[in-house]
């Protein structure tokens, strides 16, 4: 008999690494990445997890209605026990009375859904990997204005091509970019250690800032 020969799979070889671009939207360096996050593996269970407790945790417990003892009225009782020929009842404001008190009804309560610090870390590197396998980041050397103009912000998303939903990542901006960019629907500038899983999966493209990525990149190991 023949003997099977197995084939090797090639080891895809993954490149850490970002293209880094200027707001005129010229590729001015490769920003390498730490090799320790950037792994390329994506855990869909813990992306799954972060988003169910991110849904869980947006939710307001504040729906209610009252019981029999909350309804106002209903202290005397309507009529004698005995002797009307009609059913007995203690107080107008029982279930079975319209305006009475309601049964099993909703009560405020707490949906928040917490996850252990490891699941938090293992989504937010699994959501940055999978933009990252899919070339959906990029890094911007600085990001300056001369004055707070829509239209200044909007020359810089059209100098990088940047269509959709886009998320910058970065540590301090001036009011300029601020004022620049919040008309703008498209685009979410967060701070490196505010944004989450929800924020990497919802936008197309993820933009970060060159002095925010060994910050951020700290943020991820901390965690």
């Amino acid at each position: 008999m023949a003997k099977s020969v197995k084939k090797k799979k090639k080891e895809e070889v993954f490149k850490a690494s970002i293209p880094l671009y200027n707001t005129q939207g010229k590729e001015v360096e490769t920003l390498e990445l730490d090799k320790d996050i950037f792994t390329g593996r994506v855990h869909h269970a813990a992306l799954h997890q972060a988003v169910v407790a991110y849904n869980a945790n947006q939710r307001h417990g504040t729906s209610s209605t009252k019981t029999i003892s909350e309804v106002s009225g209903g202290g005397k009782k309507p009529w004698a026990q005995k002797g009307t020929g009609r059913a007995r009842h203690g107080s107008i404001r029982s279930p079975l009375w319209r305006h009475g008190g309601i049964i099993f009804g909703p009560h405020p309560r707490d949906y928040r859904q917490s996850l252990p610090k490891k699941i938090k870390r293992l989504a937010l590197i699994s959501g940055l990997n999978s933009k990252l396998r899919e070339n959906n980041i990029m890094g911007i050397d600085s990001l300056v204005i001369a004055e707070p103009k829509t239209k200044k912000f909007k020359e810089i998303l059209d100098a990088l091509n940047l269509k959709g939903k886009t998320l910058f990542i970065a540590d301090v901006l001036e009011d300029t970019i601020r004022l620049a960019s919040r008309n703008i629907k498209e685009v979410v500038i967060k701070n490196y250690m505010d944004f989450g899983v929800a924020d990497l999966l919802l936008c197309d493209k993820v933009v970060i800032l060159k002095d925010t990525l060994d910050k951020l990149q700290g943020r991820l190991k901390a965690l």
